[in-house]
């Protein structure tokens, strides 16, 4: 008996492969952070599609790992101790995998701790806030005839683009010259915003050079272009 048959989720997401990472997740910007960041690391890993269409992420299977429904989640089978460690959250994941493979997030203390907290921001404000202006721009919220919210979380998106905006200038990543997870979780929101929420012109993506010139570096990186189509919606 291998030791990912103790998991509920892996009898409707059967391990070809049980000696890898078990990635479930969706092409999501929360979802990609983590692909990406197993493409990067090139930890070996094995991917499962957690569909929303047909609620995948309310079954009691993955109710079992994620008692909080959200993607992306992983369970490692050789986790500390040699131990399986089932675990979500995709800044937690992040952190744990660039442990794991002592990639990615800066060695120096002071570095280390600056990546971590630009990785805050993201969870903090940019995930949330830019999550919202999709909901009212782009899905049902764009219906409603009160359009306070959307121009509240515009108006919020536009202030935290112009801090990242601003700290970016004279710097290659968010942590100087050195990519790391931070980038990891912070740039597959800001190409979702402009690209798939279709929200560049109501944030004023055109004021912000710096951080449409970071994107664009992020996005020609091959383990991203990789990692953004991972887990196939097929």
């Amino acid at each position: 008996m291998n030791s990912l048959s103790v998991f509920p989720i892996t009898g409707k997401w059967p391990a070809s492969h049980p000696d890898r990472i078990q990635l479930y997740s969706l092409p999501t910007p929360n979802g990609v952070k983590v692909s990406v960041m197993l493409e990067e690391t090139g930890l070996p890993y094995e991917a499962h599609l957690v569909d929303f269409n047909t609620d995948d992420q309310l079954s009691a299977e993955f109710l079992s790992l994620n008692p909080n429904n959200k993607i992306p989640a992983i369970i490692d089978p050789n986790g500390p101790g040699r131990q399986p460690l089932p675990l979500f959250e995709s800044g937690a994941i992040l952190i744990y995998l660039a442990e794991k493979s002592g990639q990615l997030l800066p060695a120096d203390p002071a570095l280390r701790y600056q990546a971590l907290q630009w990785l805050m921001f993201q969870m903090g404000g940019i995930g949330p806030m830019f999550g919202q202006v999709g909901f009212f721009h782009k899905f049902a919220g764009r219906m409603y005839e009160d359009k306070r919210p959307l121009e509240r979380y515009a108006s919020e998106s536009k202030r935290l683009l112009n801090v990242l905006n601003q700290h970016l200038r004279d710097r290659q990543w968010l942590c100087g010259r050195e990519y790391s997870i931070a980038d990891i979780a912070t740039f597959p929101w800001v190409r979702n915003l402009t690209g798939f929420y279709e929200a560049g012109d109501l944030v004023g993506f055109s004021d912000f050079p710096e951080v449409q010139r970071v994107l664009e570096q992020f996005l020609q990186r091959p383990a991203v272009q990789r990692g953004l189509l991972i887990p196939s919606r097929d």
